[in-house]
C-alpha cells in the first residue's frame, strides 16, 4: 500500500503542475483552489468522532479512513493538511462560510446536500442501521417497525439518520446529540431505545462493548453514497479533488483504505 501510495503522489504532483499552471488564467472562478494554493493549505473538516471515519485515538492523533483519505489528496496537491475538527451537524454550515475548503466525514451525499455544495465520489458505500439492545427491535425489516410513540431513537445531528427517522418514523421520539459515544451509551443506559446510525457505526459500538448486550441490523434499511463535499462555487476545485480520488480508486487503495477500516477491527484497541 505504501508503494501504491508513493506511485499515486508522484504522479499526482506532475499531473498538479499542469493544472496549476492553467489555473491562474482563471483564478477568479477557482476561489477555492485558488486560497489552497496560496496559503499552501487543505482545510479539511471533520468531526473527529465517527470511528471508524474519524476519530482521535488514545494519543490524540487524528485516525480513520476520512483522515487517511485527507492526507492521501493534500499529499497529491503538495499542501499540507490542516484537520478542522467541529460537531457533525455544523460541518455543511462551515463548508459554506469558507471555513473549511472540504467536508470529508463520512457525509451521505444526497439530493438536498447537493443543492448547496457540490460531492466527489463516492469513496464508499453504507447505510441505515440501527443499535438497540432488544433483540425485538434487531429483528426489523423496515422502518414501518420502529415508527411507534413510545419508542425513543437517537441520531447524530444534522445527519441522515436525523432525516430517516423525521421522514420515516415521524411517530417515534427522536433525541440528537453532538457525537455516536453519547448516543451508543444512552442505548446501553436504555435512555433510548435505539440508535439509527450508519452500519458501520452500530457493528462498532457491538464489537467495542461485547458485553452490553448491544445488537444491529442483519440488513441495511437504506443504500447511502458517502463522499467528499466541497464549495458549490468552484468548479475547478471539484474537478481536480475528483481527479485525485480516480487515482486511488484506480489503484485499489481505496479499497484497501475501507478493508483496513471498516473490515480490520484491530485498530479498535486504539480508540480511548
Amino acid at each position: 500500500m505504501r508503494l501504491a501510495r508513493n506511485i499515486l503522489l508522484n504522479l499526482s504532483l506532475v499531473a498538479a503542475g499542469f493544472v496549476f499552471a492553467i489555473g491562474d488564467l482563471a483564478a477568479q472562478d477557482a476561489p477555492i483552489l485558488e486560497r489552497v494554493m496560496t496559503s499552501d493549505t487543505l482545510r479539511v473538516g471533520m468531526s473527529g468522532n465517527q470511528p471508524p471515519f474519524n476519530f482521535r485515538n488514545r494519543s490524540g492523533a487524528m485516525a480513520g479512513m476520512d483522515y487517511e483519505l485527507a492526507t492521501l489528496l493534500a499529499g497529491a496537491m503538495g499542501v499540507e493538511l490542516r484537520i478542522v475538527t467541529k460537531p457533525f451537524g455544523q460541518l455543511r454550515a462551515a463548508l459554506k462560510a469558507g471555513e473549511v475548503d472540504a467536508v470529508i466525514s463520512g457525509m451521505a451525499i444526497t439530493a438536498q446536500r447537493a443543492r448547496d455544495m457540490l460531492f466527489v465520489g463516492p469513496y464508499m458505500v453504507s447505510g441505515k442501521s440501527i443499535l438497540t439492545n432488544s433483540r425485538a427491535l434487531a429483528a426489523i425489516d423496515e422502518a414501518e417497525d420502529i415508527n411507534r410513540a413510545n419508542l425513543k431513537l437517537a441520531a447524530l445531528e444534522g445527519s441522515t439518520s436525523q432525516e430517516f427517522i423525521e421522514r420515516y418514523v415521524p411517530e417515534a421520539q427522536l433525541t440528537t446529540v453532538e457525537d455516536y459515544e453519547e448516543a451508543v451509551q444512552m442505548v446501553i443506559n436504555d435512555t433510548v431505545d435505539a440508535l439509527v446510525a450508519d452500519m458501520p457505526i452500530c457493528v462498532l459500538a457491538v464489537l467495542r462493548y461485547p458485553d452490553r448486550g448491544l445488537v444491529t441490523l442483519a440488513e441495511l434499511l437504506t443504500i447511502e453514497p458517502i463522499g467528499v463535499a466541497v464549495p458549490a462555487n468552484d468548479l475547478m476545485f471539484r474537478s481536480l479533488i475528483q481527479n485525485y480520488m480516480d487515482g486511488p480508486a484506480g489503484l485499489g487503495i481505496l479499497e484497501e483504505l475501507r478493508s483496513m477500516w471498516f473490515d480490520d477491527g484491530s485498530w479498535i484497541a486504539t480508540l480511548p
